[in-house]
């Protein structure tokens, strides 16, 4: 994958696809390798420019703190380095975040925006404090974070439904993790702590789909319902699951590349 180097940072990124030029943000910790298979599947529809966000994957992990400014003009260079005008902008969770600060930041360079499991911050509500888990033991944190993927996902939810359980067994695999990995994923998560957007996103004209899981504990409903009151040409969708949503109910893939490729949206659900 090519590297990007601006300012104080190397960007690892690449470029997929075919069709609409779209960017995408990815969540909390999640780098190119962790979301293939959803960027490959936005792929199939659009030509996809994603990148590790600095501090995390194979980009470099610059001395913090760390601010959504930062993660918003990262991607603004990168945009100029591969000669990238305009695009239509996608975010997920974390990434749904930076998506605002960009679209607020460079409105004239996004065409079409989707927000997607995320929150505005400050008074249209802050998603869950992800960097209040740290000071959890291992299995407490594993255990709060099934509950806040779905707030249905209680033990006896998931004892009677074995492709949920599935789903949070192979969330909760993973590898020992490098002093410099926790270091990016920590900065990440403290630059989250600081998102608000809620009084800036009336800046935002393009045509916004905004899309959430019914039983999210990360970011409710009630959250995305709040950035819709904020953007003037804004629809939401709801969706059957919680904050893996995407995975959960098979349409929502679906119908966010259609938005993403045509700017059909579909009606409120």
């Amino acid at each position: 994958m090519p590297m990007f180097a601006s300012h104080d940072i190397s960007i690892n990124y690449q470029v997929s696809g075919s069709g609409p030029r779209v960017l995408f943000f990815n969540g909390s910790g999640g780098t190119l390798q962790s979301s293939e298979l959803l960027i490959r599947s936005l792929s199939k529809e659009c030509e996809v420019l994603a990148h590790d966000q600095r501090g995390l994957g194979l980009t470099s992990i610059p001395e913090g703190p760390y601010t959504m400014a930062q993660y918003a003009a990262d991607a603004a260079a990168l945009l100029d380095h591969v000669g990238w005008e305009t695009c239509c902008v996608v975010g997920v969770s974390f990434g749904g975040m930076v998506a605002q600060e960009f679209a607020v930041t460079f409105p004239d360079r996004v065409e079409r925006l989707a927000l997607l499991c995320t929150s505005t911050g400050g008074a249209g509500g802050s998603s869950y404090p992800l960097h209040e888990l740290v000071a959890l033991s291992v299995e407490e944190r594993a255990s709060k974070m099934v509950t806040l993927s779905d707030t249905r996902f209680t033990p006896e939810w998931l004892a009677s439904h074995p492709t949920d359980a599935q789903m949070m067994n192979m969330r909760g695999e993973s590898t020992t993790k490098s002093a410099d990995v926790i270091r990016g994923e920590r900065l990440q998560l403290a630059a989250r702590v600081g998102h608000d957007a809620a009084d800036r996103l009336h800046m935002i004209s393009c045509p916004t789909f905004v899309a959430a899981g019914k039983f999210d504990g990360i970011a409710p409903p009630v959250n995305s319902e709040a950035i819709v009151e904020r953007i003037t040409d804004a629809t939401l969708s709801l969706y059957e699951g919680g904050h893996m949503f995407l995975a959960q109910d098979p349409d929502a893939i679906r119908e966010i590349r259609t938005f993403l490729s045509t700017g059909v949206r579909p009606g409120n659900k």
